[in-house]
């Protein structure tokens, strides 16, 4: 199968999981692995110029402010964790200060834009 339908396939399933209306009682933690299209902010604790903090990143979010997703607003991982697919507290980055105690029982977000199995994958970042 090509690369590009196995990432259709999973975003796909990951919008399904997102709008349904069957809510997950069982959910436990939620953990996020991925690059930029799942980060929700680790880039703003490394030092790299891989990073979302600023317009026009953000913009459709609540606070109308960057938060380091590299999206307008919310990415598929918010959808999945805020909505009714596990109707839980959203997953912190990994790297952030807030991230301890009960916080990490809710689970968290490993993904890092320019990540890459390669070792040339992210080399300019």
């Amino acid at each position: 199968m090509a690369p590009s339908i196995v990432l259709v396939s999973w975003m796909v399933l990951g919008l399904v999981m997102a709008t349904s209306t069957t809510q997950v009682e069982a959910a436990r933690a939620f953990f996020v692995f991925g690059d930029s299209l799942v980060d929700n902010g680790n880039n703003n604790f490394l030092a790299t110029t891989a990073r979302a903090d600023s317009p026009p990143y953000g913009i459709d979010t609540p606070s109308r402010r960057a938060t380091g997703r590299f999206s307008n607003g919310k990415n598929i991982p918010d959808f999945i964790s805020w909505g009714d697919a596990l109707g839980s507290e959203p997953t912190l980055p990994y790297l952030s200060p807030e991230l301890k105690g009960d916080r990490l029982l809710v689970g968290a977000n490993f993904a890092s834009a320019g990540i890459g199995i390669l070792n040339d994958t992210g080399v300019q970042f």
